[in-house]
C-alpha cells in the first residue's frame, strides 16, 4: 500500500462507460477517492459501492470525486453501477495494471484487498485505508481525510446546528 504524503502515480484508463479518465486532468481542480475493490456483485463489494453512493453527496461537498477499480470488465462495471445505481463511474482493471501500480496487493495472491486512497488536489495521497473485512469502515475514514483538507465552510458545507 502507499503511504501517505507520497505523490499519487499518474494514470489514464477508461472508465466503464467508454470515456477516458487522466488523473493529471484534475491536478488543481478535485481531490480523488480511489477505492479498489474485489469483485462486481459480490456482498461485500455490493456493500461497499452502496456506502460510497449513500454518502455521495457529503463526499461530493467537499470538492471531490470518487472513483472504484477492480479486474471486472467495463460491461460488468454497467451493470453493477446501474443496479445499484452508483453515481460515480468505475474502471476495470483486467491486467491488474493499476493495483500494481498503486502497490493494492492482497496477502492471499487470487483475492484482491479493499484499499482506498483520498488523494489532494496537488496530486499527493493524503490518506490511504484497508479494511478488507470492515467493508463500509472506508467512508467515514475517507469523510474525516476530507474535511482536514477542506474544513467546514471551505468546501460549501455549513455546520449545522
Amino acid at each position: 500500500m502507499l503511504t501517505p504524503g507520497t505523490p499519487a502515480p499518474d494514470f489514464t484508463a477508461t472508465l466503464d462507460d467508454g470515456t477516458e479518465f487522466r488523473l493529471a486532468d484534475y491536478r488543481g481542480k478535485k481531490h480523488i477517492v480511489l477505492y479498489f475493490y474485489p469483485k462486481d456483485f459480490t456482498p461485500g463489494c455490493t456493500a461497499e459501492a452502496c456506502s460510497f453512493r449513500d454518502n455521495y453527496s457529503q463526499i461530493a461537498a467537499y470538492d471531490a470525486i470518487i472513483l472504484g477499480i477492480s479486474g471486472d470488465t467495463a460491461a460488468s462495471h454497467t451493470a453493477f453501477r446501474q443496479k445499484h445505481s452508483l453515481p460515480f463511474p468505475l474502471i476495470p482493471d483486467p491486467e491488474g495494471r493499476l493495483r500494481t501500480l498503486y502497490d493494492a496487493k492482497g496477502w492471499i495472491p487470487w483475492m484482491p484487498p479493499r484499499i482506498t486512497y483520498v488523494i489532494d488536489k496537488e496530486g499527493i495521497i493524503r490518506a490511504a485505508m484497508r479494511h478488507d473485512l470492515r467493508v463500509t469502515a472506508h467512508v467515514p475514514e475517507v469523510i474525516e481525510a476530507l474535511e482536514k483538507l477542506a474544513p467546514r465552510g471551505q468546501a460549501g458545507i455549513t455546520a449545522s446546528g
